[in-house]
C-alpha cells in the first residue's frame, strides 16, 4: 500500500509532492505529521515481518 493508494489520488501527484515539484497542502502535511508522531511513540510492529498467509509456525 502506499500514499496515492490510501489517498486515492494520483501517484504522479504524489511524486509531484515528494519532489517538491508541488506543495504538500497543509491538511495532508498535518495529517502526515501525526501519523509520524503516533509511529514515533508506538513503534512499528516487527512480529509479522516476512509472515505468509497459511503458513503455520
Amino acid at each position: 500500500m502506499n500514499l496515492a493508494s490510501l489517498l486515492q489520488c494520483d501517484l504522479a501527484l504524489v511524486d509531484a509532492w515528494e519532489s517538491g515539484e508541488e506543495e504538500i497542502p497543509e491538511k495532508l502535511a498535518g495529517w502526515l505529521e501525526t501519523l509520524a508522531v503516533a509511529h514515533e511513540a508506538t513503534g512499528i510492529l516487527s512480529d509479522y515481518r516476512g509472515l505468509r498467509y497459511g503458513f503455520k509456525q
